[in-house]
């Protein structure tokens, strides 16, 4: 939402922290420090695509050392060619299609998932085109995005990409190599900013990715989840033969208000207006609790669905936090308590 603040002594608006999304390019410091990540409406975004390479390199480097002979244990899961039966061939891998047509028994062959394949769903609907912080929670998705990039791209994995603005939703093939990742980061920069009045549809994105069944691999969700949870039933059908991961994009605005007066909040993604009292401190409680409630009820929904779950804050060092899952993750898988 885009809020206003009313001066009580003068009656003249005055610009206040937004809700959720306030006029592109506010409240972004083109000079922040490390922790934020570079404001992409402020300058070309080659050079900037530049800036967040180096620093995620340098402080994410080390994360992930070695690469790994496949996702699941056994001989793989991706359909290869058929050839006729032998005798000691499992049974279980009877092609049957062929064998019909040929009228000859066939077994179907494998592939075995030695390289990893990386869809990323992004939202970039205009609920994100917000920041009272360090900067936009769409630079920060972004931002995110690129630490993906960083932390699968090698060894011949693939990366993908679902970009939803609720106007219009592009698709990225999976392709290896960090030149094409790289390609795939400006593509992302240069969509459009999505125009109020219209909502994203996360729900559909990730319904794309599940028909046609994509390769087992890894799929990671960028969205701010405000909203219906439309999404959590595509999500879960995901867990089914993808590993997920949700990065979860929050500014404080959104988990509490300041004391700064009659406010004229505007949601960007449906155009309603209304006057809010941030004066009252027993509102602002109630405002307070009800983002609480809302970001468990996100959170639960995301562990129902079996997704990991990464929040990055505008106000925070985004890269600490990536550095602090990666670890938890990387101490948990050599605990057995995930793949």
């Amino acid at each position: 939402m885009i809020l206003r603040r009313r001066s009580a002594a003068a009656g003249q608006p005055a610009a206040a922290p937004p809700e959720h999304a306030p006029t592109p390019g506010s409240g972004i410091d083109p000079g922040a420090g490390d922790g934020a990540p570079p404001a992409f409406a402020e300058g070309p975004a080659d050079v900037l695509l530049q800036r967040l390479e180096l620093t995620v390199r340098r402080r994410l480097d080390g994360l992930l050392q070695g690469d790994h002979l496949g996702l699941v244990p056994g001989s793989g899961t991706e359909a290869g060619d058929s050839r006729t039966y032998h005798p000691g061939d499992d049974v279980r891998r009877m092609d049957w299609p062929v064998t019909a047509r040929t009228q000859v028994p066939h077994v179907r062959q494998t592939i075995a998932d030695r390289e990893l394949e990386t869809w990323a769903v992004v939202d970039l609907s205009a609920s994100l085109d917000f920041g009272t912080a360090a900067c936009q929670k769409r630079d920060l998705a972004i931002a995110g995005l690129a630490a993906v990039s960083h932390l699968t791209v090698r060894g011949g994995n693939r990366l993908g990409a679902v970009v939803t603005t609720g106007e219009r939703v592009d698709r990225y093939p999976a392709m290896a190599g960090r030149l094409a990742a790289d390609r795939l980061l400006r593509s992302v920069v240069a969509t459009p900013r999505a125009a109020g009045g219209r909502r994203g549809d996360l729900a559909m994105a990730l319904e794309s990715l599940r028909r046609p069944p994509r390769r087992r691999g890894l799929v990671v969700v960028v969205s701010d989840f405000l909203g219906d949870s439309d999404w959590e039933r595509p999500l879960r059908g995901l867990a089914g033969r993808h590993e997920l991961l949700a990065i979860e994009v929050v500014d404080p605005r959104e988990l509490e208000l300041p004391d700064v007066g009659l406010l004229t909040v505007v949601d960007p993604e449906s155009g309603q207006t209304l006057e809010v009292p941030t004066g009252d401190a027993e509102f602002r409680a109630r405002f307070a609790a009800g983002a609480a409630a809302q970001r468990q009820a996100v959170a639960r929904a995301l562990r129902r669905a079996g997704a990991g779950h990464l929040q990055l804050r505008t106000d925070r060092d985004w890269l600490m936090d990536v550095v602090r899952y990666v670890a938890e993750r990387r101490r948990a898988g050599s605990q057995g308590a995930v793949r």
